[in-house]
Formats: C-alpha cells, sequence, structure tokens
C-alpha cells in the first residue's frame, strides 16, 4: 500500500451504480457529499456499506469518497458495498480470498421483474368483481 495513493472501485446493485475512491485515511464515509448516516438515514444500510471494511478488519485505514446514482437507497447501499469491495482489491490483493468467501466482489444478479400483459404489476393481477 503506497501512502497517499487512491484506489477506485465501481459497485452496481438492482438499477444503481456507485463509484468509490478509498485513500488511505480515519475510516471517513462521504456519500454525494453527505456523511454516510445521513445519506442513508438507515442504520442497517449504513452497516451494511460497510461491510467490506469489518470482513478485511481495515474499517479505520481507509476514507471513502463515492457517488451514488439510480435505483433507491437500498440499491444504493448494496452498490457502494461492490464498490468498496472492489476497490480494496486495488489496495491489496491479498484480501481477494477473503472478500470472495464474504460474497462481496459478486454483483447481486436480482432484478425486478418486468410487468406482464394483463396485470397490475409482475405478478398481481387485476381486482376480481363478481357483478
Amino acid at each position: 500500500m503506497a501512502d497517499g495513493a487512491i484506489y477506485y472501485g465501481t459497485g452496481h446493485r438492482k438499477n444503481a451504480t456507485a463509484r468509490v475512491w478509498l485513500t488511505p485515511g480515519t475510516g471517513r464515509v462521504i456519500v454525494n457529499g453527505k456523511e454516510l448516516e445521513t445519506y442513508f438515514g438507515r442504520f442497517d444500510l449504513a452497516t451494511d456499506v460497510l461491510t467490506p471494511f469489518r470482513v478485511t478488519e481495515t474499517l479505520d485505514r481507509y476514507d471513502v469518497k463515492a457517488t451514488a446514482k439510480g435505483g433507491g437507497v437500498t440499491g444504493q447501499a448494496g452498490a457502494l458495498r461492490h464498490g468498496i469491495a472492489k476497490a480494496l482489491l486495488g489496495a491489496s490483493e491479498d484480501y481477494r480470498l477473503i472478500l470472495k468467501r464474504a460474497g462481496l466482489l459478486t454483483r447481486d444478479p436480482r432484478m425486478k421483474e418486468r410487468k406482464h400483459a394483463g396485470f397490475r404489476s409482475a405478478r398481481r393481477g387485476k381486482q376480481f368483481s363478481k357483478r
């Protein structure tokens, strides 16, 4: 790990994309110009984002600056987690096995199912009226 180096990773989840830059620091996370807890507002999403750091035991070694676009808050949190995991690989290849076993390097393939003809949503049919 070179001092002052910047590591980049792109993460995806549902329709969300996150661009992540890691720099050696104190563990500060900035998403779209706001602190992590302020941006997501939900404790479970904020802790989910930090999973790659927890698994590799690097929680207070890197600062994160990220931009998240598209999707909703859950998708953006998942994209951010994926991007952080990929950026950590740039910092050290030694993390690959740890992150892979935790399932953090694989993009979550689950997407919203498309709406089908004659239905209100993907699987929800029209309301039945007897009269």
